[in-house]
């Protein structure tokens, strides 16, 4: 497979849909319109998806893409020519009406947010997101909702023979990091561009320190275009501040959700946890700012008459939030990042969080849950923790983080749904092999029993990876500490660990027959027994946007429909 085709998935996904539909980040505009969508003849949407499969990147050869790191203005000549092998011009990229968004956490979010608030304001909008949890066709939203398969379909096989027809060798185009190196960087005329909370990730690529990354991030900023952020630390703050005066990009702070609530009702977000409301300050300013500079009037009383400076960066305007964008906010949904199913004696709590600071967030967030949650008298509960991670993250860090909350079984998988993915082409990866992952998911078991071997002392609540003034004494009385070992299990696949944690409890999944062997482990058989007799199982399910995604699949069926 020559190194273009495999490399091809960065266009598909950029020129999917024509100027009409949606592309990287946000766009809005009245008219946009999912047409309808003949089929391709005896091409189906699982077909398109395999195909879309073959394209991406092996094991082998994106480890010596990441030893060979190119230059990304080289990069974004690549995209160029793939663009305009698939039939669009960047001037064609230039007439949409872009909200381009960055950063390590939240960035997801901060698009929901942004997308939803102009919705609420009648307009239609097209939002481009990577990856997926479930399908592949919910990376390319129209109104808020996954483009059709058939839309998906028709558009992907457009493209793919165009691509076929003109095939050549081009150089390698990263697709998904974010700032300088991302393909999404071929747009040049944003109406406002965002960045969102920074830290360590993707370092083999985007570099090994904070600073590095920020610059990275920092790299989607474009001459004249006003750009927002949230409060960072000094590091990265101060690098996007020089990386933006370097080229004229106004960029200013985001003052904190609180200020814009002052002397008014407070505002209510449909994304829980503590650390959305720095997203949705950042979504609020990229709406305005976007609602603005297209000739809207009526966005919110300005509290300050005059600019603000803090850290030697102007702050953001602070006003008072239409109706319209509280109602935005409150309606925003999106899967996968703080959300709670609760089903019978289970609830599910399930976050991608896979970053040092996310998954802080992810523990603060998982801890007020379960306080809002407690109902006492009945019965024993349980604890579970469903974890994996992925690439080249600090999976110890992140483990050591989760191991205050007191669970009283963890669980490995790797993000596979079933043991074979052959039936599942929206599920399937390329990028590792099955040993890579199904070790990996034995070294995680590893550092837990080492992290629960040297755990000192029971009252980690107060542990510096909390926030100071974190309630504990509630939390702790309703699941008194404990001294010994958290029991671990190793599964080949989602599906395996859902079906043991479950025992058949679960009212929606509810597979056929346990695999045979499944209790065999004594931990897994004694387990088993805990499980059934529990009176409220609550399972944590986070490290991975891919496990998630996984463990949607199998518990809300309707969203494979």
């Amino acid at each position: 497979m020559s190194q273009a085709r495999c490399h091809l998935r960065a266009a598909l996904f950029l020129a999917a849909v024509s100027p009409r539909g949606a592309t990287t980040g946000v766009t809005a505009r009245r008219g946009l319109s999912a047409w309808p969508a003949p089929q391709e003849p005896g091409m189906e949407y699982q077909d398109a998806v395999r195909t879309l499969n073959t394209l991406q990147t092996n094991a082998g050869y994106l480890e010596q893409v990441k030893r060979q790191r190119g230059d990304p203005q080289t990069q974004l000549e690549a995209m160029k020519l793939y663009l305009a092998r698939s039939g669009l011009q960047v001037e064609d990229l230039d007439q949409l009406n872009i909200i381009h968004v960055t950063g390590t956490k939240g960035k997801g979010s901060t698009c929901a947010f942004t997308e939803r608030v102009l919705r609420s304001y009648g307009l239609k909008t097209g939002f481009f997101s990577s990856p997926h949890l479930v399908q592949v066709r919910e990376r390319i939203r129209i109104n808020g909702q996954p483009i059709s398969p058939e839309l998906f379909t028709k558009h992907f096989w457009h493209l793919y023979h165009r691509l076929e027809e003109t095939k050549v060798d081009l150089a390698v185009v990263e697709v998904g990091i974010g700032g300088a190196y991302d393909c999404t960087n071929i747009i040049r005329k944003p109406v406002v561009c965002g960045v969102s909370s920074l830290g360590i990730d993707h370092t083999s690529l985007l570099g090994d320190t904070v600073e590095e990354i920020a610059w990275q991030k920092g790299g989607i900023f474009k001459r004249g275009v006003p750009a927002f952020t949230v409060l960072q630390p000094d590091g990265p703050l101060a690098v996007l501040r020089d990386r933006a005066q370097q080229i004229s990009c106004p960029l200013y702070l985001c003052p904190p959700l609180e200020a814009l609530e002052e002397g008014g009702p407070p505002l209510t977000l449909g994304l829980d946890g503590e650390h959305q409301r720095f997203n949705a300050a950042l979504a609020l300013q990229l709406a305005r700012c976007w609602l603005q500079q297209k000739g809207h009037q009526g966005l919110g009383e300005l509290k300050v008459s005059r600019p603000s400076v803090l850290r030697q960066m102007p702050l953001a305007p602070v006003f008072q939030p239409t109706p319209h964008m509280r109602h935005g906010l409150r309606d925003t949904e999106w899967l996968g990042r703080t959300q709670v199913l609760r089903r019978g004696p289970l609830t599910w709590y399930l976050d991608g969080a896979h970053t040092a600071s996310s998954v802080q967030a992810c523990v603060r967030w998982f801890h007020q849950a379960l306080l809002r949650g407690h109902r006492p008298g009945r019965g024993p509960e349980v604890r579970i923790l469903l974890f994996n991670s992925t690439g080249d993250r600090d999976s110890a860090a992140l483990l050591k983080l989760l191991q205050p909350c007191q669970f009283d079984y963890a669980v490995f998988c790797p993000n596979l749904t079933e043991v074979s993915s052959a039936g599942n082409a929206d599920q399937q990866n390329f990028m590792v092999t099955l040993d890579q992952v199904l070790l990996r998911c034995l070294a995680h078991q590893q550092y837990w029993s080492h992290l629960a071997e040297a755990q000192a002392s029971p009252d980690l609540w107060s542990s510096p990876s909390l926030e100071p003034g974190e309630p504990t004494s509630s939390l702790l009385a309703s699941h008194p500490p404990r001294t010994h070992s958290t029991s671990s299990l190793v599964f080949s696949c989602i599906s395996h660990a859902l079906q043991w944690i479950s025992q058949g409890r679960d009212p929606v999944f509810q597979p056929p027959s346990l695999p045979q062997g499944l209790l065999a482990h004594p931990v897994a058989g004694s387990g088993a027994g805990v499980l059934r007799e529990a009176g409220a199982i609550h399972v944590l399910v986070t490290g991975s946007l891919h496990l998630v995604g996984g463990v949607l699949k199998l518990l809300e069926p309707a969203l494979s429909q």
